[in-house]
């Protein structure tokens, strides 16, 4: 029997290791020894709630799956039928055909072609590598179309420090501004975190919050948006993203099928655009025939 998630990529550098899937170019696993960075799931299994996944040619939500190109109205798939949008791209349920596996790392690469609700045509690559850093994710897409194409990149890794519970780690996000949002999760303001439940500057603690939220003004400390998830004793795992990645998304999911009764999972999603992005066009990259744009992003460790 074959994995739902296809070919699995095992890569590996001294005591850091990684399963990366075919299917959505997802990570199934990061572990440095036999401490999880990340949610792991079966490979007999899907990603629960897009675990791990390649978000690509947009993050998050389209409202309605609708949006106007030259004043013509693009109809998206609607792939998240309770809300009535188009959420997490175009790739999230293909595979990727094999570049290169080495012993540290995996490249693979994903074609987009004109379909209903975006008439574009890209190629996709996404490379993640191990190194002493830890894991380092880079994407490239060239538009291989005749037409200048919006484009958006994110990855929807979930965090964590070991065998702790989430629930009692503390997560640090340094983002000035919450996207406000409807009862379909659809972007209507935005507005200061200062003095709210969404100001996570200081930390607070995972089993305290109730998350489903986008935020914008991320602070770039030496070239770089970071993400701390840290554990009473000390032990930390950060998300670290170019400043490309100007907006983030964070979901608290007390379901999630890899987790303990109790638990909480936290997926710190990090995105080049928030939701409903090929809308409003806030953050949206607009590739000429030919051009090709790369973008980074990847995990430490810090204190196991």
């Amino acid at each position: 029997m074959h994995p739902p998630t296809g070919a699995q990529y095992d890569i590996a550098a001294g005591d850091l290791t990684a399963t990366v899937t075919q299917v959505a170019a997802g990570l199934r696993s990061l572990r440095l020894g036999d401490a999880d960075l990340t949610e792991p799931f079966p490979v007999d299994a899907t990603p629960p709630s897009g675990c791990g996944i390649v978000l690509v040619p947009w993050p998050n939500r389209v409202k309605d799956a609708a949006w106007e190109l030259d004043g013509v109205t693009q109809r998206l798939a609607v792939t998240e039928p309770a809300r009535g949008n188009a959420i997490h791209g175009l790739l999230r349920y293909r595979p990727y055909e094999l570049v290169e596996h080495t012993a540290s790392s995996v490249t693979q690469t994903a074609a987009i072609f004109p379909e209903l609700g975006y008439p574009f045509q890209l190629a996709t690559t996404v490379r993640h590598e191990l190194g002493e850093g830890g894991l380092t994710v880079t994407h490239t897409i060239e538009n291989t179309g005749s037409t200048t194409a919006p484009v958006a990149v994110g990855a929807h890794p979930y965090l964590r420090v070991g065998d702790l519970p989430t629930a009692e780690a503390t997560l640090t996000v340094g983002a000035r501004t919450h996207l406000d949002v409807d009862d379909r999760l659809n972007v209507i303001g935005e507005s200061a975190v200062d003095g709210t439940r969404f100001d996570l500057s200081a930390g607070r603690r995972v089993g305290e919050l109730e998350l489903d939220d986008g935020f914008a003004d991320l602070p770039v400390a030496d070239g770089e948006v970071i993400h701390t998830l840290t554990a009473p004793d000390g032990r930390s795992v950060a998300l670290w993203a170019d400043p490309a990645f100007a907006y983030l998304q964070l979901y608290t999911s007390r379901t999630l099928a890899t987790k303990e009764k109790g638990d909480v999972a936290l997926a710190v999603e990090p995105m080049t655009a928030p939701a409903n992005a090929l809308n409003t066009g806030r953050g949206v990259r607009w590739l000429e025939p030919g051009e090709t744009w790369s973008v980074r992003w990847g995990i430490r460790h810090d204190g196991f």
